[in-house]
């Protein structure tokens, strides 16, 4: 892996780990849920749409076979996603998030086995089962009474499903299509059922602070449209499945930034579940695939 390429790659990561603290930051200053999810994929569709109009970026329309699917995989990928995730943490910690979301391999994997027939070791199932074990500790500890589980728990973990999904239909799509146009018709797809939620934006937009609004913008222009791009040029220079490797910090970070930002921390039994669910999927993604069929499947990170 050239410097260069590593350099990208731990930018992207940062800015990625700290999109939970600043999602937070967001909600309990005056955004919904809705509203700011809404807001980030209008600047980021802008974004997109003015980098198709570049002239060398030679910037092509999916073919008419390819509109349904993708259409679909905007919908489960980034809308499903951004709504499960949004909305859970309304109720559990930037941390807490980023670990779940950062156990998202663990499912990517089971669809792998389920749909593109991947085979696993013996020691790729142990690591499968450790991850639920990670799992299952980071949501009892997301609660505010002991063993409590917080609801924002379930739907960040359909967040990781719905992200798992995307991660293996997209697959193909990616011999036809380059990185930077597929994530620009995901982005304006996903975006469609979000306009549920205009109502009431330009008033939330209005009575919040300039740090808040300063903030959501931060969301819509950097995690959600110039980390990706730092992500694509990054595995334009390097082997995707050596560059790939840093997303394993994400989790890390997002408690680092969360705790540096909001003076907020998981529980110990969630930070010791997120050790054993991230360390198990190292496992199953280094040690415990037989015939590494979908290895790529961690090369295209979802927008967060």
């Amino acid at each position: 892996m050239n410097s260069k390429a590593l350099v990208l790659g731990l930018f992207t990561v940062l800015i990625w780990g700290s999109t939970f603290a600043a999602n937070s930051f967001s909600l309990h200053g005056g955004y919904s849920a809705g509203h700011l999810i809404l807001f980030r994929f209008i600047i980021a569709s802008i974004i997109f749409a003015l980098i198709a109009f570049i002239p060398k970026m030679k910037f092509r329309l999916p073919e008419k076979r390819d509109i349904w699917k993708i259409a679909l995989l905007g919908w489960v990928g980034i809308s499903g996603y951004h709504i499960c995730a949004t909305f859970g943490q309304l109720t559990i910690s930037a941390g807490t998030a980023g670990m779940l979301i950062g156990s998202g391999p663990i499912f990517t994997t089971i669809f792998a086995i389920l749909i593109l027939k991947e085979r696993l070791s013996k020691v790729g199932w142990v690591g499968l089962a450790f991850g639920f074990v990670g799992i299952s500790l980071i949501a009892l500890g997301s609660g505010n009474t002991t063993f409590g589980i917080a609801p924002g728990v379930f739907l960040t973990i359909f967040a990781a499903i719905a992200t798992s999904i995307f991660f293996v239909y997209q697959k193909p799509l990616f011999k036809k299509y380059t990185a930077i146009e597929l994530t620009a018709y995901f982005t304006w797809t996903g975006t469609i059922p979000f306009l549920i939620f205009a109502p009431g934006l330009f008033e939330t937009i209005q009575s919040s602070s300039i740090e808040v609004n300063l903030t959501a913008m931060y969301i819509g222009i950097f995690p959600t449209a110039v980390a990706y791009l730092t992500w694509a040029i990054a595995l334009s220079q390097a082997n995707a499945s050596s560059i790939s490797s840093v997303l394993y910090l994400e989790p890390v970070i997002a408690i680092i930034v969360a705790w540096i930002w909001l003076n907020e921390l998981p529980a110990s039994l969630s930070i010791i579940g997120g050790l054993i669910a991230i360390s198990s999927v190292l496992i199953v993604n280094f040690y415990g695939k037989r015939n590494h069929l979908t290895q790529d499947h961690n090369n295209i990170k979802t927008i967060q």
